[in-house]
């Protein structure tokens, strides 16, 4: 079996963390996980995917991409195209996966991170687009917090967050939100006058 990055080297038997067996490339050192080890292995894990709303809060991990994360590459158990899910941290990588057999590529130092953010026990949502879309809701949601903490300082940030949680469950939310766009906007055309 060939690695599909390096296309001329065997993969070789070895083990990841917690015994899962994985063929291993000796030049790049990324791994192939075939399908049926990593469901046998993650049938002894804990059950639990993780949420949008704390894989946002872990996004933040620094990581050296691999040089060899931008190729493209085909299984080497049914020489298919990998399919490719993005890990979307501060430097972006992408995880490998075969369509057709289900089996997953790490390039090397990958699936550390895909442990340290919990994906490691099921890769497979990586590849669900409902689940990508929540990932890239929640990310747009942290950076416009980020943000109003930016502009308006932690206790008035922490007040419109408060004020907005308040206002989305009400009823008749709109007509208050309505009133303090109309109150700021009248205010900063009496400061300009």
């Amino acid at each position: 079996m060939k690695c599909p990055k390096c296309s001329k080297e065997e993969l070789v038997d070895s083990v990841l963390a917690d015994d899962l067996a994985v063929k291993t490339c000796k030049a790049c050192k990324g791994s192939w996980i075939a399908s049926e080890d990593y469901q046998t292995w993650q049938a002894k894990q804990p059950q639990e995917k993780v949420t949008p709303e704390e894989l946002g809060e872990k996004l933040n991990i620094e990581f050296g991409q691999s040089p060899l994360d931008t190729r493209a590459a085909l299984c080497p158990e049914c020489s298919r195209y990998l399919s490719r899910a993005k890990v979307k941290l501060k430097t972006p990588f992408f995880v490998d996966r075969c369509q057709q057999c289900s089996g997953i590529w790490c390039d090397y130092g990958e699936w550390d991170i895909l442990a340290q953010l919990g994906l490691h026990r099921s890769i497979e949502q990586l590849f669900e687009r409902k689940w990508q879309a929540q990932v890239e809701q929640q990310q747009l949601l942290n950076s416009e917090r980020q943000a109003m903490v930016e502009k308006m300082g932690d206790k008035v940030a922490e007040q419109v967050f408060e004020i907005a949680e308040v206002l989305s469950q009400h009823p008749h939310g709109d007509f208050a939100l309505a009133y303090l766009m109309r109150k700021v906007v009248s205010l900063q055309e009496t400061q300009r006058r």
